[in-house]
């Protein structure tokens, strides 16, 4: 009993050399703490109240330090109200970032958006006529001149031509030119195309083959078909004309090809 009341009663010197070795470690706690500071001066210090509300760090456990060799694998620790974490600018770099994108945007389809490409028959460029007086048929070689306008800004190319020839609702020529025509953007080209026609009638022979007849001109009516590619895209393009063609050609007589037996 006797020895429990003299651990309990302590003389002043005692309690003083106690306090001196508790005292330092509490004020080096104190100074680690105060090192916590946040990077800008509106984080508050730990210091003065570390008894109460402060918690050491996780990963360095309060002491400020991490191992050398677990550099790389720890992360430190940033306050929250650190000025690193505040976002700076954030909505200019949207606005911008969201206007950069509508105009790029905006722009490809501006350029990318199909447009038409017109295609217009100029007419005729040239022809040559024969006659067939045993079978009372016409052989009709015409030139004609196809305008073609790009209206996109980006090249079409043009592939294919396919093209008839109608007399009294009849299919008297046909003809198909492959050529490879680039048409560069906003640019206006022709084509240059020939059909072979074969009219078969007595009235038109008639007509064409008749002296006393100052006029002697035939109605035509030209169907067809230009095919373009551009933007790996394949595209037919129908058209029609109609053409008054001189069947006497450019001599006062109508030339024959088979002259009749006297």
């Amino acid at each position: 009993m006797g020895g429990k009341l003299s651990r309990l009663w302590k003389t002043p010197d005692q309690k003083e050399s106690e306090d001196k070795l508790i005292l330092p470690r509490q004020l080096d706690a104190e100074d680690e703490i105060a090192n916590y500071a946040s990077i800008n001066d509106s984080a508050a210090s730990c210091v003065g109240i570390a008894r109460q509300s402060c918690v050491n760090c996780p990963t360095c456990r309060g002491t400020g330090r991490i191992p050398g060799e677990q550099e790389k694998q720890l992360v430190a620790l940033i306050p929250y109200g650190d000025q690193r974490l505040k976002p700076r600018r954030t909505k200019l770099y949207v606005c911008l970032a969201v206007t950069i994108c509508l105009l790029t945007t905006s722009l490809s389809i501006f350029f990318l958006f199909p447009r038409s490409i017109a295609v217009l028959p100029a007419g005729l460029n040239g022809s040559s006529i024969g006659f067939d007086a045993n079978t009372t048929s016409m052989y009709l070689n015409m030139t004609n001149v196809l305008n073609i306008t790009n209206n996109n800004f980006y090249v079409v190319t043009v592939v294919q031509l396919d093209m008839e020839v109608l007399h009294q609702s009849l299919v008297v020529g046909k003809t198909t030119v492959k050529t490879l025509l680039n048409m560069n953007p906003l640019q206006s080209g022709q084509i240059y195309y020939m059909v072979a026609s074969t009219i078969s009638d007595d009235n038109t022979y008639n007509i064409c083959t008749w002296t006393k007849v100052k006029v002697h001109n035939i109605l035509l009516h030209i169907q067809g078909t230009l095919t373009c590619t551009y933007l790996c895209h394949s595209e037919q393009l129908a058209f029609e004309d109609y053409q008054y063609v001189d069947c006497r050609g450019n001599a006062t007589l109508p030339h024959p090809l088979y002259h009749r037996l006297p």
